[in-house]
């Protein structure tokens, strides 16, 4: 097979592995990182104020898909979008608070 692994990874997951520390517990720091980000992109794009019982079947229904995100991500880019997903929200937040603080200070 002339030194190529019979499945090839995406990046991170590539990493992952081949780091001694991480190797064991691949699957799961994958799994970690996606419902991380998913958590964040879906703060700071799409959540609203819900009750607490609405907002729980939210976060299991989030930790499945980010399940079946993890599986996928073992050949997709998945991380790095969720990635630059966030990091495209986090800009809009900044620039939309900055935004609204201007405004208020032309009508004070």
């Amino acid at each position: 097979m002339n030194g190529k692994t019979a499945f090839d990874f995406s990046p991170y997951p590539q990493w992952l592995l081949d780091n001694p520390i991480t190797s064991d517990y691949m699957f799961v720091i994958l799994y970690a990182t996606i419902v991380v980000l998913s958590i964040v992109v879906y703060k700071l794009g799409f959540a609203k104020k819900l009750p607490i019982l609405k907002s729980a079947v939210i976060y299991i229904l989030l930790l499945v898909g980010c399940l079946i995100l993890a599986i996928l991500a073992l050949q997709l880019p998945i991380v790095g979008s969720l990635f630059f997903a966030a990091l495209v929200l986090v800009i809009y937040k900044i620039r939309l608070n900055a935004s609204k603080k201007r405004s208020n200070n032309k009508e004070a």
